[in-house]
């Protein structure tokens, strides 16, 4: 008699513990906004201020069966960098040599007052999740690692208002110079990435691991970015 409230003791505890995950969405958007920067950039490129990126992906969360706190989730989306530059910087993504100029312009010489770099990846993000409450995950702390495994999809430099050396503008405020080539730029995209939040939001941070720039094309610089996550899970 003992054995049978141990047994249906264990039965009811069992019970009381299950984690219910009916009400919780499996597929969901993932978007990310923040600052982007190069790392080990050489004196000789003048960025400026932090750049930015904005991501976006349609994701599938799949819980752990022996334990629903932790689940893996896998999609496909876009991820876009802008990386500036200063004024006496000209990204010469057009030139046809191997090596990609970052050209300073000459004091007396007319330039563009603004000058970013653009690159645009197709890429498939991986993560290894954490939920403090994963029933309710809109009031759950959580956490994740993963990589984004990807490929180049374009790149582009984009210049605006282009100046005599005194600042006065040429052609109007509002003109823009568009140059497209990928030939610079590495196809392969791998990086890590991390976040941790509450709720809907979280704050994430990534690192590229291959090269911004193919080898032996310019300096070997990678991606860091830090940002805010907006996610469902």
């Amino acid at each position: 008699m003992c054995f049978g409230l141990f047994a249906e003791a264990q039965t009811t505890s069992s019970t009381d513990t299950k984690i219910d995950l009916t009400g919780r969405p499996a597929d969901h958007l993932m978007i990310q906004v923040g600052g982007t920067s190069w790392t080990n950039v050489p004196d000789s490129i003048k960025t400026t201020g932090f750049g930015r990126h904005f991501n976006i992906y349609f994701m599938y969360d799949k819980p752990f069966k022996k334990n629903p706190k932790y689940s893996v989730a896998f999609g496909v989306g876009i991820g876009t960098n802008n990386v500036y530059f200063d004024s006496k910087t000209y990204v010469n993504i057009k030139s046809g040599g191997n090596i990609l100029p970052f050209q300073r312009v000459d004091s007396n010489a007319n330039r563009f007052s603004k000058q970013k770099v653009t690159t645009v990846y197709l890429q498939a993000p991986v993560e290894l999740r954490y939920f403090s409450d994963p029933a309710n995950p809109k009031k759950s702390w959580k956490g994740a690692v993963g990589l984004k495994v990807g490929t180049l999809f374009k790149a582009y430099t984009k210049s605006k208002d282009y100046t005599t050396s005194n600042g006065s503008s040429i052609y109007g405020k509002t003109y823009k110079e568009v140059q497209k080539n990928s030939r610079f730029f590495g196809t392969t995209d791998l990086t890590l990435t991390g976040r941790v939040g509450y709720g809907v939001v979280s704050l994430h941070t990534e690192y590229q691991v291959t090269p911004v720039l193919r080898d032996g094309f310019g300096a070997v610089m990678n991606r860091l970015a830090v940002g805010i996550t907006i996610s469902g899970l």
